[in-house]
């Protein structure tokens, strides 16, 4: 009877012991054990229906079937990304509020004077997602045939080639500020309000060429109303296979890709990011989900998150010295 009581008193102990260290533990890390267990909310700059909200919703599904959670979409645009940046830094890093990163974001740290957060230290790198081809493109029957007419004709005119782009500070008009730099070319930006607004300026003749993405400009290019003369990216685009690159083309220090992936407020657990890492790396090569990707000019392509961060870092430098160099005055 001694013995048996000694036991059951050394039992009780020890599973006191084990309920005051885990009443001691704070929350978000007892409920790392089983994350998520609860729906995740997957924060995007934009407003619902364009191509990289869309590419958030299609990795959104699949995440939330490999890890058994709802991945939330909320749509937060304004300010340039700023306005859901500054939620998500504000947000508990719990692993349950993610945030859309990627090229958008470091253009933003470029191009503002302040921000209410900081893009290195209070977001940590997950994985990224989608990547984006700028195209150079012009109206059927043009002139220009190649990326050597367009800087051809710039010099045989200078300042006299439009360019079309949308909004100043997008990645489409310092695609276009880099090219010319970069061509060493004087010509006239013209920035519009929307890419339909572009387009219709392209077919009246009022631009002679556009940089812009795939999903903006395929039903033109598919009903040969517009054709493209170069992608912009390091290689040629799967979906123009036939259409060369920037580089290809003879300017050799060109290369403009655009790209999102999910970030995490800083505080999150290094173990819940590696969670949401090998999920992306396991859901990425789904072939319907490369599939409809594809169809949208888009790459589905996950990294580790240092290579993710690497890449925020290069493209931050990067937009700065296009910024810089183009004199565009940087936002309050």
């Amino acid at each position: 009877m001694r013995a048996a009581g000694f036991a059951s008193a050394i039992a009780a102990a020890i599973f006191l012991t084990g309920f005051l260290a885990g009443a001691a533990l704070p929350r978000s890390a007892l409920a790392q054990s089983d994350y998520p267990n609860r729906p995740v909310s997957l924060i995007v700059p934009y407003a619902a229906g364009g191509v990289a909200d869309v590419a958030m919703r299609m990795l959104g599904d699949k995440l939330s079937i490999r890890l058994g959670q709802q991945f939330v979409i909320e749509n937060r645009p304004g300010a340039g990304g700023i306005v859901a940046a500054q939620a998500a830094a504000s947000a508990p890093g719990d692993g349950y509020t993610l945030l859309m990163t990627g090229n958008n974001t470091a253009i933003a740290a470029a191009l503002f004077k302040s921000l209410p957060y900081n893009v290195l230290a209070d977001f940590s790198s997950i994985s990224t997602a989608a990547f984006f081809d700028l195209l150079i493109v012009t109206r059927a029957g043009s002139p220009l045939h190649a990326v050597k007419d367009v800087i051809g004709a710039a010099r045989a005119n200078p300042g006299k080639l439009n360019i079309g782009t949308i909004n100043p500070g997008s990645t489409q008009n310092l695609a276009a500020e880099l090219f010319t730099s970069t061509a060493k070319i004087k010509a006239a930006i013209v920035p519009f309000r929307t890419s339909p607004d572009m387009a219709g300026a392209l077919l009246r003749g009022d631009i002679d060429v556009a940089f812009e993405f795939y999903a903006a400009v395929h039903g033109l290019l598919a009903d040969s109303k517009i054709v493209a003369l170069a992608s912009a990216g390091p290689s040629r685009t799967p979906y123009l296979p036939q259409v060369p690159t920037v580089i290809e083309s003879g300017l050799k220090d060109y290369e403009v890709t655009s790209w999102n992936g999910l970030s995490a407020p800083a505080a999150t657990p290094t173990r819940i990011v590696a969670t949401l890492n090998q999920a992306m790396k396991e859901v990425m090569p789904s072939a319907d989900l490369q599939t409809r990707s594809a169809e949208m000019g888009m790459a589905m392509r996950w990294s580790p998150p240092e290579k993710m961060t690497a890449r925020m870092k290069a493209d931050m430098s990067k937009w700065s010295a296009v910024i810089e160099k183009a004199g565009i005055a940087k936002r309050d």
